[in-house]
């Protein structure tokens, strides 16, 4: 364990329960309802509302072998490609093994999935994907009809919810085991201020952190708080610096921040082209599968035709669908684009890749455990080694549903128990960051850690955020301290800071390209020397430590497999990270 925490007021109440989920997309409410029907007193904590979170933004759908045809070994073989070689085979199968069902039950709690006239499930092709084998709701609101059903089980099965609260950090035994977790309600929840839910198994599935770049498909939600509190715990996350960036985000211009619109990967499925300005498609040659190619090679191949032409975004090219296909099948996107002054019906979209999913994260086992003992992770702010160095498209809310049901099996077979948190004495909690800060933080990671990166761009990264930490560590130890006020922004920000920190000091470590991960500098990818993962965690003084895998697999991740961290060896290069042997 580090022993460190965030800068908060002591917990003001509690509450006790056999398990307790923090988030509420597919992942969270999957594991809490399987926790709740097994018997286990369960609460879930979800930082909005319980439909708030990323999995309501899905539009694209959910992958696999549910047609006629199509095999787990297809789905295996598509997935493998994507993930540039770094895929955990095993953790491959069990998803795509167990994913048909795990639709089924989806179905069987509630979802309605679009229908032939036949009645079959409707399925869809998606980038990176030989096969049909997409199953969507709404036309294009796969993420709402999901996260609209299992919010119905929830509230129907009456699980104790607590909404509008940020999670803090972990509560550990005197062992060392998890115990629980801290937590701030925003003021709209069932309890006001700092509190705790104390459990001896705790499941984080908090999603991504899109949040670090200035421009995402994420929510403004989606912070990285699960990563961060997992560093925080002495966990071991992996694989931070595959970042998938979406290669169709519909363009608002060149200082468009925040959470922007996506134009699903499915349009292309249905026969959209990617085309420049002059009309010209650009894709055909590049790849068989030409606009299906994997997310990356799309991404890279905007990109470069945007710096051909000296432009800031392509087009998408769907007239040809004509309008009743855009208002039956692209309801949402088709709205969307309408709500920016753009009909696609009548003119190309512009498009241009933006920050969208985390193909690491948390290091975990098949059954979801991590590196500390009792706590899980589960969905995008799980690293399970399904997605390697590149998700293959509509893989996220299957590995969400299949691996949330193993995790409550762990945990309703393991029933575990934890003595008292500790009380003893803590070190200083960790400075924080005026919430200013995060906007500082975005043009940084934009900047120096998109689509394009190099050594340079990576080095002038981890210089700034650097400073940033140790600016604000400055401040908490000078004689008249000047530091943030614990709240909400101020949380997030130190969250963003960390997460960008480790993500920087990966990708400077990684000196090829691969997957999507794209180095200037290094064009090439490396087998030899890089088809390995990368494992980062925290040392007590808040540095981070790296250590490579000897091969591709993912290799243990049970807690008496965490090595201590006293052992650390330090590393000259790169400056801000030590790694060990």
């Amino acid at each position: 364990m580090t022993g460190i925490r965030l800068t908060a007021p002591a917990p003001g109440w509690s509450i006790d329960a056999d398990v307790v989920v923090v988030g509420s997309g597919v992942a969270g409410l999957t594991t809490a309802l399987r926790c709740a029907a097994a018997g286990l007193a369960t609460v879930v904590v979800t930082k909005a509302r319980l439909d708030d979170g990323s999995t309501r933004w899905a539009q694209g759908g959910i992958a696999a072998a549910l047609g006629d045809g199509d095999t787990p070994e297809q789905h295996l073989a598509d997935t493998l490609v994507a993930g540039a070689g770094l895929c955990d085979e095993a953790a491959v199968r069990t998803l795509v093994t167990e994913g048909p069902d795990a639709v089924r039950r989806l179905i069987e709690t509630g979802a309605h999935f679009d229908t032939t006239d036949s009645g079959d499930i409707a399925l869809t092709r998606e980038g990176g994907h030989h096969r049909r084998r997409i199953a969507h709701a709404g036309g294009d609101a796969t993420g709402a009809e999901i996260s609209r059903a299992l919010v119905e089980a929830v509230r129907e099965a009456a699980l104790h919810t607590v909404e509008n609260a940020l999670v803090l950090d972990l509560l550990t035994d005197a062992e060392g085991r998890t115990a629980g977790v801290t937590l701030h309600v925003m003021g709209e929840g069932q309890h006001d201020g700092v509190g705790a839910v104390r459990a001896p198994a705790v499941v984080l599935a908090t999603g991504g952190m899109g949040q670090v770049f200035s421009a995402t498909t994420n929510p403004a939600v989606s912070t990285g708080d699960g990563v961060a509190l997992a560093l925080r715990a002495g966990a071991e996350v992996s694989d931070l610096e595959f970042v998938q960036f979406h290669p169709t985000v519909l363009f608002l211009g060149a200082g468009a921040e925040g959470q922007q619109p996506l134009v699903s990967e499915a349009v292309r499925g249905e026969g959209a082209h990617l085309v420049d300005a002059s009309g010209t498609r650009f894709m055909a040659g590049q790849h068989e599968l030409a606009e299906l190619a994997p997310r990356d090679i799309v991404a890279k191949a905007i990109t470069r035709q945007m710096q051909l032409n000296g432009t800031e975004h392509m087009y998408l090219d769907a007239r040809h669908f004509g309008a009743a296909m855009w208002e039956q099948r692209f309801p949402t996107i088709l709205a969307a684009c309408r709500a920016h002054g753009i009909d696609p019906i009548t003119e190309p979209i512009p498009v241009a890749p933006a920050a969208h999913y985390a193909s690491g994260g948390i290091r975990t086992d098949l059954r979801g455990r991590t590196t500390v003992p009792g706590l899980y992770a589960c969905g995008e702010v799980a690293c399970t080694g399904v997605h390697g160095a590149n998700r293959l498209a509509s893989n996220s809310l299957l590995e969400g549903l299949v691996f949330a049901e193993r995790i409550a099996a762990d945990i309703v077979g393991d029933r575990p128990s934890a003595g008292a948190a500790t009380t003893g004495t803590l070190p200083a909690p960790s400075p924080l960051l005026a919430p200013e800060a995060r906007a500082t933080i975005q043009r940084i990671m934009t900047r120096g850690a998109g689509v394009l990166r190099s050594a340079e761009s990576l080095a002038a990264a981890a210089e700034q955020l650097e400073a940033l930490h140790n600016s604000a560590a400055e401040a908490a130890g000078a004689a008249e301290p000047k530091v943030a006020v614990p709240g909400v922004e101020a949380w997030e920000a130190t969250n963003l800071l960390l997460v960008s920190r480790v993500l920087v000091a990966a990708a400077r470590r990684r000196e090829e390209t691969r997957g999507c991960h794209w180095r200037e500098d290094r064009p090439e990818r490396d087998d030899e020397n890089w088809r390995r993962h990368l494992v980062v965690r925290l040392t007590p003084e808040r540095q981070p430590v790296l250590r490579r895998t000897e091969t591709e697999a993912f290799g243990p991740v049970h807690p008496t497999q965490a090595p201590d961290c006293a052992a650390a060896a330090p590393l000259i290069h790169p400056a801000d990270v030590t790694e060990e042997p």
